[in-house]
């Protein structure tokens, strides 16, 4: 009975803190576009963040809590998964992304960059506060020159009404119960199925999380808009990357378990540079995204397996 209930809990508040993070998504661009922030950088940033919230606010309610290990498998499944599943998905119901833009000159690099930072500071399983620090560095870096790529006009505003202000301070209040919830739940049926957490950040979460994404993308290729679907993915892997993993970092120690070294995060580097390269000729096919979602399935059987020995 109590399996059910915490089940039915995780279910729950995991729903409440996506879709309070998709409201406050919609509040803060709205917000931004009455600034006079360009839809460009809203997308690259604010929708980019928006949807990595889940994952922020989790990793928050994580450490403080006292399951750090949750941390890093939350970051690292939600990059895989944002990849695998998300492009994966996209790339199937479009039936083929076309880009018309290059981002391989500084965006893409940027992501192998960011992919390649996380690895070195991993590798001794130690985060330390310097190493949160350039983890910000480097988040704000990316956001500046995001920011210097596009501007808008004053004259492009868009009036916001103070609802949408409401909006937002009620979505992050839902989105801390959510995570709070969603983090008691993971904890206690962690110990019901003898699972260590890690596999469930690396899994469950990881894809409850990502679903944002996944809404996202797949709305913005069905509608021809390919761009923000990679770029979604893009950023909010960074953003993953950087800010899910430091600011945690910075409240308290961080566990980083050996499975994570050993096999998620150079399956997350490999899949880096898969998406690097599929994205290099401008074009991911179906049979492309066919063949991440079979690897998404591979690595959840791994990952579960690791679990279970």
């Amino acid at each position: 009975m109590d399996l059910f209930i915490y089940l039915g809990l995780f279910v729950v508040s995991l729903f409440v803190l996506i879709k309070a993070s998709d409201f406050f998504v919609d509040a803060a661009e709205a917000i931004g576009l009455s600034l006079g922030i360009s839809p460009f950088i809203i997308g690259v940033t604010i929708v980019a963040f928006g949807t990595s919230l889940p994952e922020l606010a989790a990793s928050i309610v994580a450490v403080l809590s006292g399951s750090s290990e949750l941390v890093v498998a939350n970051a690292v499944g939600s990059n895989i998964t944002n990849i695998v599943l998300v492009l994966g998905v996209a790339a199937i119901v479009s039936g083929n992304i076309f880009l018309k833009h290059n981002i391989m000159d500084t965006d893409m690099p940027l992501l192998i960059g960011s992919a390649a930072f996380l690895y070195f500071v991993l590798a001794d399983q130690v985060v330390t506060k310097m190493e949160a620090v350039l983890f910000l560095l480097a988040l704000i870096i990316f956001i500046i020159n995001s920011a210097m790529g596009d501007r808008d006009e004053a004259s492009d505003r868009t009036p916001v009404q103070l609802k949408q202000y409401l909006i937002l301070v009620l979505a992050g209040v839902f989105i801390y119960f959510g995570a709070t919830y969603t983090i008691v739940a993971i904890k206690e049926l962690s110990i019901l199925l003898n699972v260590n957490q890690e596999i469930i950040g690396l899994t469950a979460v990881a894809l409850g999380t990502s679903l944002p994404e996944v809404a996202v993308s797949v709305s913005a290729a069905r509608k021809g808009k390919a761009e923000i679907a990679v770029g979604n993915i893009l950023g909010s892997n960074i953003f993953n990357t950087y800010c899910v993993m430091a600011i945690p970092a910075l409240i308290g120690d961080l566990t980083i378990p050996d499975g994570i070294v050993s096999f998620s995060l150079p399956f997350m580097i490999f899949m880096t540079l898969l998406f690097a390269y599929m994205i290099h000729s401008k074009k991911v096919s179906k049979w492309e995204g066919a063949l991440l979602l079979l690897l998404y399935v591979f690595f959840l059987m791994e990952t579960l397996k690791m679990g279970f020995e």
